[in-house]
């Protein structure tokens, strides 16, 4: 049951955001009937919380906003999130351009290129398993059908016939991911944000945008691509032996059906327009239509076709399609790496991912989905294979572009393993050192007994300045990637990775082969994993904190590069709490906002959506906030020093940001060196960020068993300083909080 709120006004409000891993209403407003006084999670000791006592109007009334469950939904959409997160990371990637607008549009046309070519490889890796390994090879074998008499009453059969029949499983798969992606994106339309004042900055046009009628366009696009994908596997299988007039023409209306849908991909200022283009709308539906009428057209040809078919191991020109689609992937990839560099920043604070965050990306979403195929045609074909011999398995079950695919993959995540170990081991001393540097400041002349403390918060830091190290780590990997996908083109010379590498480099073939089937178990078991996760996840809020990162994260942009990614739910939960905040401010409140990590970057876009008599009214607190040294490292187009300076103006820098060495994550926003209190300086800017020493203290208080805990990236809201910086906030705002520092519910 929906309670409604106080009717009273005048009132401090506190409304807090969590971040990501969906807490609980009661987490966020820390509401739970007991309270921990001694021990940690392990082992402590509670008492029941005092009744809190009402301090009047001039208390701190306290409100939270839960949106974990926005980005969530069911089992069966947390498992699609599982298989669709390559879609997922490479329409992320198209978030992260660089904030040079020249840009722009060419890094949006090869993002929504490279976002097509992941649905020709889904559609391919579907045909692969229908058409190749069970059509044409399993089909025409009496040792594949022996015992199978779900697939029997098909052998012998024309191959025709059951190219046809099998057709029907892509077609099934396309009409899933196409039913799955009409999943409406604006859930709950009366939380729109004002049109007014909005920002100059792009931050705050997160929410702001109608992304519908462009998803419409995409997804009409994209399936229509899909079709013509399956049209000319079909038409290249049946116009090997000889090809007809009929499939001449057949083939060539696929090429100018693909040729449109690239076309279209590649004019951002046509395809981007708004809802009211009504005859753009029109052009991608009669594009998808034509794609979907031809597909009949194509499969009822290739049924009834006389035409002798070839004699061939494998499916006629699906190899060589699929390995024209690596090499496509790969040139896209390069050419986006070029743009990339030619445009990055050349300052001395730039991103230190050399302008290269889009394609770290959408090299790994293109790994990920070339690794999920070609896991799932190779189980497959093992699966068809039976008690074959691993090297006869591998050699006539999967294509060979397949086979380069899980080298390539296996040789990026070693290679980029064994690099993260020598990074690991290369930066230890100097992030111990520098921990070491701040634990003594932090703890000067601590007695004897606390010396394995100290160690534990000096490693604690260390690890934490570790998320440094893991940005060439990125760079490493989806160069690596982006290889592996190059290699794939050695398979159209008929070689396999093993006779490659025994004949250069003297390992022997089996060793090649074992690895290969080892990383192809190790990809099904990880994906295994995922789905596992994915279920727990939804399940078990314990799961969901540490799965469900990459859900919440992914999600908070919307889908302009692949249609059949998850639904943005910013654009709801943005719009709902400026749409909350003006409600409060109207009614005669002050509203003070915290926000603990991913939610300090929705009350960021928020606030500059704010009006100027609104956000007067209004005081930020974030902490454990990514929103420098993550968001600005990734998505400088979207946040830079201009939108947080500006974040700091609409608030009249009424803007405390709380942040911890120890934590792996949130980090400072203007300036990392410790501020006591409000700037005293010209720049106000330089007050914002409070660093606070993690732990506590180092030595066991009296009355308890353990040392204070380390937080880290916890939220810590019943803290002291949290608590300090409310009431000085509060003050800021023309309040008065309860000297007993109770918060009013």
């Amino acid at each position: 049951m929906r309670l409604s709120g106080p009717d009273s006004s005048g009132e401090v409000v506190e409304l807090r955001v969590h971040g990501v891993s969906g807490a609980s209403a009661a987490q966020v407003l820390d509401l739970q009937q007991t309270g921990q006084v001694a021990g940690d999670r392990s082992g402590g000791f509670y008492r029941p919380r005092p009744r809190c006592s009402d301090t009047g109007a001039h208390g701190v009334t306290l409100e939270a906003y839960r949106w974990g469950d926005l980005p969530s939904g069911t089992v069966a959409r947390t498992l699609a999130v599982v298989f669709l997160l390559p879609f997922m990371l490479v329409n992320v990637a198209i978030w992260m351009r660089p904030a040079n607008p020249g840009s722009e549009a060419t890094v949006r046309s090869l993002c929504r290129v490279l976002a097509l070519t992941l649905t020709v490889l889904y559609v391919l890796a579907i045909a692969g398993v229908a058409l190749d390994l069970v059509g044409w090879k399993c089909l025409a074998s009496k040792d594949c059908l022996s015992g199978r008499s779900w697939l029997s009453w098909l052998g012998g059969r024309p191959i025709g016939l059951r190219l046809a029949v099998l057709a029907v499983v892509p077609v099934a798969a396309i009409g899933l991911i196409w039913r799955v992606s009409c999943r409406p994106e604006r859930t709950f339309e009366a939380f729109r944000a004002p049109d007014e004042d909005i920002s100059a900055s792009r931050l705050g046009t997160v929410g702001q945008w109608d992304a519908e009628p462009l998803v419409g366009r995409l997804r009409a696009i994209h399936v229509a691509a899909a079709f013509a994908t399956l049209d000319l596997v079909l038409l290249l299988a049946r116009g090997a032996s000889g090809a007809s007039a009929a499939t001449i023409a057949l083939t060539a209306v696929t090429g100018v059906i693909l040729t449109g849908c690239v076309g279209l991909l590649c004019t951002p200022s046509l395809i981007d327009r708004a809802a009211g283009d009504k005859r753009l709308d029109r052009v991608t539906r009669i594009l998808r239509t034509a794609a979907i009428i031809l597909t009949v057209v194509v499969v009822a040809h290739v049924l009834t076709s006389s035409q002798p078919w070839p004699e061939e191991r494998e499916l006629p020109g699906y190899d060589s399609t699929l390995t024209g689609l690596f090499v496509a992937q790969t040139t896209l990839l390069t050419a986006l790496g070029v743009v990339l560099l030619w445009h990055r920043r050349r300052e001395r604070d730039a991103t230190p991912l050399f302008g290269l965050g889009a394609l770290v990306v959408a090299a790994t979403g293109i790994s990920m989905a070339v690794a999920y195929s070609a896991v799932l045609v190779g189980r497959v074909a093992d699966f068809l294979d039976r008690d074959a011999p691993t090297e006869e398995g591998i050699a006539a079950g999967p294509p060979r572009a397949y086979v380069w695919a899980i080298y390539g993959f296996f040789r990026a995540v070693l290679i980029t393993a064994i690099v993260a170990g020598l990074v690991i081991l290369i930066s230890r001393r100097g992030r111990r050192r520098a921990a070491a540097a701040i634990v003594a400041r932090d703890f000067p002349n601590p007695p004897a007994e606390a010396g394995p403390r100290l160690r534990q918060v000096r490693d604690a830091i260390a690890r934490a300045r570790f998320t440094e190290k893991l940005v060439p780590l990125a760079v490493v990997y989806g160069c690596l990637a982006g290889l592996g996908t190059a290699t794939t083109t050695i398979g159209l010379l008929g070689q396999f990775p093993g006779d490659v590498i025994e004949r250069n480099i003297r390992l022997p073939a089996a060793a090649t082969t074992f690895a290969i089937v080892f990383a192809s178990w190790v990809i099904a078991a990880i994906i295994l994993g995922l789905i596992i996760g994915g279920i727990f996840a939804y399940r078990t809020e314990p799961y969901r904190r540490h799965i469900g990162v990459l859900w919440d994260l992914g999600t908070f942009w919307p889908r302009a590069a692949h249609p059949f990614a998850p639904p943005c739910y910013s654009e709801r939960a943005v719009p709902e709490l400026v749409r909350r905040i003006t409600y409060l401010v109207e009614r005669g409140d002050t509203v003070l906002l915290t926000g603990h990590s991913h939610g300090s970057v929705l009350l960021a876009a928020a606030v500059l959506q704010l009006p100027p008599q609104i956000s007067d009214r209004v005081a930020l607190l974030t902490h454990g906030s990514p929103l420098r040294r993550l968001y600005a490292r990734l998505f400088p187009a979207y946040v830079d020093d201009a939108a947080l300076r500006e974040i700091g103006r609409r608030v009249g820098w009424r803007w405390v940001n709380l942040w911890r060495d120890t934590d792996p994550i949130g980090g400072w926003i203007f300036s990392p060196q410790p501020s006591p209190g409000p700037a005293t300086s010209g720049d106000p800017a330089a007050g914002v960020d409070r660093r606070q020493r993690d732990p506590r203290d180092v030595v066991t208080p009296p009355g308890d068993s353990v040392a204070p805990p380390i937080h880290g990236h916890w939220s810590g809201e019943s803290d002291e300083p949290f608590t300090e910086v409310v009431r000085e906030l509060v003050r800021r705002l023309g309040g008065r909080a309860d000297p007993r520092g109770t918060p009013r519910w």
